[in-house]
């Protein structure tokens, strides 16, 4: 990730505790709930491996390139098992900010200099998506009571909202710094 190291480094630690959780939330609860949050947990854990500020990662050229092929499998699995679409758009989003960066890391920065990388109307576009998905689940985080006789909400729906709000806003910040 471009931009500053300690914002790097603070949604790699975000990006790594959403994804540990949607693992253990994984291990429990039917089979698309299951599938659900393992696709929450790749996405969690593969932004804590883009977030990594690129000043950690000067060494090693080819990892753009894993980054975008890892990303381009999992756009691959979610569009075949058609199970979220928003999957399918972030690990698409993925796969664009990894091929954007290799033109950025084989350049290098200079005297501290950062050239935007990418298309400025994707780029504009995915913004866009997120930002709309972010201002759509923070509305679906605030609880809301059951109506009167109704059945019960089902418990932790709003922390599964949660993640995936926090890693909507790391692809933002991401998104930005490209």
């Amino acid at each position: 990730m471009h931009g500053p190291p300690l914002a790097g480094w603070l949604l790699v630690v975000l990006c790594t505790a959403t994804g540990a959780y949607c693992l253990l939330r994984a291990r429990t609860g039917a089979a698309g709930e299951r599938r659900s949050a393992a696709d929450d947990a790749v996405m969690g854990l593969g932004m804590a491996a883009m977030a990594v500020p690129t000043t950690a990662w000067d060494t090693l050229p080819w990892r753009p390139v894993l980054l975008a092929v890892l990303f381009a499998a999992a756009a691959a699995r979610a569009l075949v098992t058609g199970h979220h679409l928003h999957h399918t758009v972030g690990a698409l989003a993925m796969v664009y900010m990894s091929v954007a960066m290799v033109p950025a890391s084989a350049q290098g920065t200079h005297a501290g200099h950062h050239r935007p990388a990418g298309t400025p109307l994707l780029t504009g576009l995915l913004l866009l998506y997120f930002a709309a998905y972010v201002v759509r689940t923070a509305a679906a985080v605030v609880p809301v009571p059951a109506p009167a006789g109704g059945p019960p909400r089902p418990p932790g729906r709003e922390l599964t909202h949660a993640c995936r709000l926090s890693m909507a806003i790391g692809m933002l910040t991401m998104l930005l710094t490209l």
